[in-house]
């Protein structure tokens, strides 16, 4: 008798369909802690390891368990730990271990000071799905410029060396900022070639989640993150392809509902002190699991703030190329004050990128980077440098050249999901 075989991709295919139709909970996001060795000055939550109110706020390893065995009996496949910084918590590894045998796929997102050889050796036991390690400069000065910490970049690098000598899956990115981005592409070389890691960056900043905006203050401009896609010819190819295959006309629901991501449809996040909400950035609704069960806060409150309506019109809301962006209603929260409030930044970033790009982007309302806005020469201009710069420098943009800016050309602003299983291109973040 013949076994039926079927090719993983559409195994795939059909699994996140039935997901998606049955609105699971696959998966989930968990900060255990938002206290941090460091204090880099981009971090959008950090706080001090001696915080005393945070570390008694926090949920116990108790309470930890009992979520653990709800998400789980509520389908949950995939967990991601994250903080502030993971293992400031000394109990971490037990909440890990009770993860690991609820059978839970799971990734460990740290900075790497605080891995011992105890900490290594216990994690080579009990193998995570993914450790993701973010390097944050080549050289000790610039690492620790940017964490604030003397001695951090020393730490991180004996980290990274313990987990590669027992042979875990380890990756390493960074955030591109000001003080960080003139050794991007040596962090990219020393990781892939020296060590044999993936690497990846992303270089879109957040204020924090108090609505400070301290972290923007090393922010990249829309020229230099652009020109960081031009530098990279697969980076540049990934965008050209995720565009091809997520750009759709505007439908029924996506110009009805504020969300149109994950979060709260097969995603969740869950924050130090046990609250649940549909991303770790949005913080505007919020379940207590410590007042009621994880099946009530999925099935009945984030089903309510997933169903929110639009109640206003803007430019976001007819664009074919929300994929392309980061806008999403936590950060219309957190930079402009409203979830449905257009990011200036963002439509930047995204129209600058899709003029480079010379990708087609169809009418969607009154947009002052479209052609006839305010905003619209001046993007024009500086696609044209961003070009020029990709092709002076040793990695050029390899699809287009300069010449095509002269045409007119329609807008890009785009959405994403903030999700940490977010909707970007495989090897942009």
């Amino acid at each position: 008798m013949a076994m039926e075989t079927q090719r993983y991709s559409e195994f795939s295919r059909q699994f996140h369909q039935r997901v998606l139709r049955e609105r699971i909970p696959v998966e989930g996001v968990i900060e255990v802690t938002r206290r941090c060795p460091l204090t880099c000055a981009h971090c959008y939550n950090n706080l001090p390891m001696d915080d005393v109110e945070a570390r008694h706020n926090e949920l116990s390893y108790e309470e930890h368990c009992r979520i653990l065995d709800e998400i789980t009996e509520a389908g949950c496949l995939w967990l991601l730990y994250t903080g502030g910084e993971i293992f400031a918590r000394r109990d971490f590894l037990d909440i890990y271990t009770y993860a690991k045998q609820k059978g839970l796929l799971i990734t460990l997102f740290t900075n790497g000071t605080l891995i011992t050889e105890k900490v290594a050796d216990y994690l080579a036991e009990w193998r995570p799905f993914a450790i993701e390690i973010t390097l944050y400069g080549r050289t000790r000065e610039t690492y620790e410029r940017l964490t604030g910490i003397p001695g951090s970049y020393r730490r991180c690098l004996r980290g990274i060396q313990l987990l590669l000598e027992r042979g875990l899956p380890l990756r390493l990115k960074t955030v591109a900022v000001t003080l960080n981005v003139h050794e991007l592409w040596e962090m990219k070389r020393f990781v892939e070639d020296e060590l044999g890691l993936q690497f990846k960056f992303d270089a879109m900043i957040n204020p924090r989640i108090d609505c400070s905006r301290s972290p923007l203050a090393v922010r990249l401009t829309p020229e230099e993150i652009v020109a960081l896609d031009v530098c990279d010819p697969d980076r540049a190819s990934e965008w050209q392809r995720f565009f091809e295959k997520e750009m759709l006309p505007p439908s029924a629901e996506t110009t009805k509902h504020i969300y149109h991501c994950g979060g709260g449809m097969t995603s969740f996040a869950i924050d130090p002190y046990g609250r649940m909400s549909i991303c770790v950035l949005s913080h505007a609704d919020t379940y207590d699991l410590r007042r009621g069960s994880f099946r009530e806060g999925w099935q009945e409150f984030l089903l309510k703030v997933r169903q929110k309506e639009i109640t206003q019109v803007t430019k976001c809301v007819l664009c074919a190329l929300k994929p392309m962006c980061g806008m999403c209603p936590a950060n219309g929260e957190l930079e402009s004050g409203h979830p449905e409030k257009p990011v200036d930044f963002l439509c930047q970033v995204a129209h600058l990128r899709a003029y480079v790009f010379g990708l087609p982007v169809p009418p969607h309302g009154d947009c002052e980077y479209c052609n006839g806005g305010s905003g619209y020469n001046a993007l024009r201009q500086s696609a044209v440098k961003v070009l020029q710069q990709g092709q002076s420098r040793r990695h050029p943009l390899p699809v287009v050249s300069a010449s095509h800016l002269g045409s007119s050309g329609g807008c890009v602003s785009t959405a994403c999901s903030s999700c940490h299983f977010a909707t970007f291109p495989e090897g942009l973040v």
